[in-house]
């Protein structure tokens, strides 16, 4: 029973793109009930200080301007502390202030400038305490501890605190690394440094709450995973999860960065003050001081090797800034650097990684979350190991590999190991062993990484219905966060039904029409959702294929579908509306797909950059960047490529670029003027190697993921190539020009 129309390998346009471009789409900025207000915040000057008062005439004199309906601070609200699984951060500041951008006053007005007016009239006292802005001072003997009712909080990991300062700490290990590092002819030992990296999404946080006339919550919140929110809004505004819709709406770029709740609830006790609903819309500005960026990281690698190269041990320490709060972390353990040891065969490995409060912005998610960290500084040690020991870094991986038949080094058992293969692929592409071009005044070098990655897993509904008509119709929970799972989506109940894709419409369920839905992220989308709508099409086209075999007397097993039309050989084909009619008005099917994320089942990534450095001013260019990856099945090659673009793009950015700067402890880069994401003259000529795995992956069609493991390798690629080219070990990204030119001149001193 297969399908003459082929939606599937076919690269095609976005299903919901006339909508965005069209002005169609709505998003929360868009939601527009009678009776709006518009809700703004007043925020701490101060990474870290106590809230001696808050001057009641100068809230009075607030609430006084016309227009105004409410100033909220925490004593108009229950002490809750809210977080998407640690909860320990309030709504709004209590007694402390722990990061410049924090929230302490609320207002409910007409507009923004009367908003603003208000809060321009409120006077806070504040003692200013030292603050703490590095996450290894944090964590010495004697720091300040700036969460004493840790214990207290729920969504702890449980246990003992290793130090007051630290969120959490999660621990790998395998074999014995003290063993491991006796075995060894060498030791090596390097720390690396990582910053902030904002998401950079074009719309900023933004949600409606209304507290209805019935007394139920009507949310419009640009969170990708809209279950999770209700149950977060729940668990801060003392009312059930039944009791509170989360309304589908259109999200403008996620990137990882909206998975919570940020200023629901602030939103809903503003509307339940006011008795109207509050649109609250984050400017850029705060998105930068007080969004939830990437977490920085100071790491620690300590790897023993033997002269030929031969791994036998490696021994991480992570320590993740997880600023002021951790209220923005998806996880209630520490779930980061799990991929540190990479794909390689060491038979002893260590990984310590730890969450530490500081006095910075906190931070949350980001593509891969975890992994472009603490991949740069594995992946950047081995160049400098390779540097050491006189060898090629190719054949140092090369020998370390791990093959079919090897165990990862904590001892999974990958299926189908395509991490060679995908080496290989990407050498030749990028003609890696070449000859060098040679500019005068200009350093040429080429730098390799490679990173692996699991497969997301999870829960998921669809529902399809056939009307009489044929208009085919999908239902989902998942939110439209733009990576283009909609138009797959789409294609896969096109590919099973033979209609096609764009002419499927979709509609997008609240969490009151559903028990759950997983939500989008942790490459999971294509896999979960992939396979509910899969199964389902399969369900409901049976059912078609046994009515029409019924109703006509055709074979069923060569009955199938074409072009929106049941078809049997030498028959006349029936169309699905007509055959729907027949039966009644109305087909539809639902399903549910669970799936636990398969530990045996890994796709890698080769990333090789190739740099230009000028010797007199230490100018970066980046002048040619291989992506290789081990795939599956490619669904949507035009969306599959831009997954890879995007990826590489973040992570060159992440690489030279992109740095929320501090001055003791102020964001200073607070335009995207100043935060610099790359922009187009600064993508490289970029080839891209796709490297068919025999076995495919668990999505429909035997696809994989392709969403996050493409970041991971980019930084440490382009700081191997700087090394490469210069001599120079860059350990700390990004690596500006200035940088690298202070390190080149400092290293011709030291030559001296």
């Amino acid at each position: 029973m297969t399908s003459s129309y082929e939606t599937i390998g076919k690269p095609v346009g976005r299903a919901e793109g006339p909508a965005k471009v069209t002005g169609q789409a709505i998003y929360p900025a868009d939601v527009n009930l009678p009776g709006i207000l518009v809700g703004k915040c007043l925020r701490s000057p101060f990474p870290y200080a106590k809230i001696v008062s808050i001057n009641q005439d100068s809230l009075a004199e607030a609430r006084k301007v016309p227009g105004v309906h409410a100033v909220l601070t925490a004593d108009d609200i229950p002490p809750h502390l809210v977080g998407r699984m640690l909860r320990d951060m309030p709504i709004l500041a209590r007694d402390v202030v722990r990061f410049a951008g924090q929230k302490v006053v609320a207002v409910a007005a007409e507009d923004d400038d009367i908003a603003e007016e208000a809060l321009n009239l409120i006077q806070i006292e504040y003692e200013e305490l030292e603050p703490i802005l590095d996450p290894v001072a944090a964590i010495r003997p004697g720091a300040t501890t700036l969460h004493p009712e840790f214990s207290g909080y729920v969504g702890t990991a449980g246990g003992a605190q290793d130090h007051p300062n630290m969120a959490g700490h999660g621990v790998w290990s395998r074999g014995d690394v003290e063993k491991g590092f006796a075995e060894a002819d060498y030791v090596f030992e390097h720390t690396f440094k990582t910053n902030h990296q904002h998401q950079a999404y074009i719309e900023p946080h933004a949600s409606v709450v209304f507290l209805d006339t019935t007394g139920r919550v009507q949310a419009w919140v640009n969170s990708k995973m809209p279950f999770q929110v209700r149950q977060q809004l729940s668990e801060g505004i003392d009312m059930s999860t039944g009791q509170i819709r989360v309304n589908p709406i259109t999200i403008g770029g996620d990137f990882g960065g909206k998975g919570g709740f940020m200023d629901s609830h602030l939103g809903f006790w503003l509307s339940k003050t006011t008795g109207r609903p509050v649109r609250m819309v984050m400017t850029y500005i705060e998105e930068l001081m007080a969004g939830n960026p990437r977490h920085p990281a100071v790491m620690t690698f300590k790897t023993g090797v033997k002269k030929d190269g031969t791994f036998t041990a490696r021994q991480a320490n992570l320590v993740y800034d997880s600023g002021g709060y951790a209220a923005f972390k998806p996880q209630r353990g520490v779930s980061y650097g799990a991929r540190c040891l990479g794909p390689y065969k060491i038979p002893h490995g260590h990984i310590d990684s730890y969450v530490v409060y500081t006095n910075q912005v906190p931070c949350g998610s980001m593509r891969a979350p975890g992994d472009p960290q603490s991949i740069f500084a594995a992946e950047a040690q081995i160049d400098l190991i390779a540097r050491e020991l006189g060898m090629d870094p190719a054949d140092l991986r090369r020998k370390n590999l791990v093959q079919d038949g090897d165990e990862s080094p904590l001892g999974h058992r990958w299926q189908n190991i395509m991490g060679l293969r995908t080496l290989e692929a990407a050498i030749k592409e990028s003609g890696y062993d070449a000859a060098k071009p040679q500019n005068p005044g200009k350093l040429t070098g080429r730098g390799m990484a490679i990173c692996e990655r699991h497969v997301g897993a999870g829960s998921s509904t669809a529902k399809i219905t056939v009307d009489s008509d044929g208009l085919v119709t999908l239902y989902t929970a998942l939110p439209d966060t733009g990576s283009g799972f909609y138009t797959v989506l789409r294609q896969i109940l096109g590919q099973e039904l033979g209609v096609a894709y764009d002419e499927i419409k979709m509609v997008n369920w609240s969490t009151d029409d559903v028990d759950f839905e997983t939500g989008v992220g942790g490459s999971r989308v294509t896999h979960v959702a992939g396979q509910a709508v899969y199964r389902t099409a399969q369900e409901l086209r049976q059912k078609m294929v046994t009515m029409a075999a019924d109703m006509f007397g055709w074979p069923e097993d060569e009955t199938g579908f074409s072009h929106g039309q049941v078809t049997a050989p030498g028959k006349t084909s029936v169309s699905l509306g007509d055959l729907v009619a027949r039966s009644g008005g109305l087909m539809e099917s639902e399903n549910t797909y669970d799936s636990e994320r398969d530990e045996d089942i890994t796709v890698f990534c080769v990333q090789i950059a190739e740099v230009e450095v000028d010797e007199e001013t230490g100018q970066i260019s980046l002048t040619k960047f291989t992506s290789a990856h081990d795939v599956g099945t490619i669904l949507n090659p035009l969306g599959h490529q831009g997954q890879i673009d995007g990826a590489v793009m973040q992570g060159i950015g992440y690489a030279l670029t992109e740095d929320l700067q501090y001055d003791e402890g102020h964001v200073t880069t607070l335009s995207m003027g100043e935060y610099k994401i790359p922009s187009m003259p600064d993508m490289p000529e970029l080839r891209t190697v796709l490297v068919q795995s025999e076995s495919g992956g668990p999505s429909p069609y035997g696809g994989k993921a392709i969403g996050e493991q493409g970041i991971s390798s980019v930084a440490p690629a382009i700081v191997n190539a700087i090394l490469d080219a210069t001599g120079v070990s860059m350990t700390e990204i990004p690596v500006s020009s200035e940088k690298l030119f202070r390190a080149m001149a400092g290293r011709r001193r030291g030559s001296e």
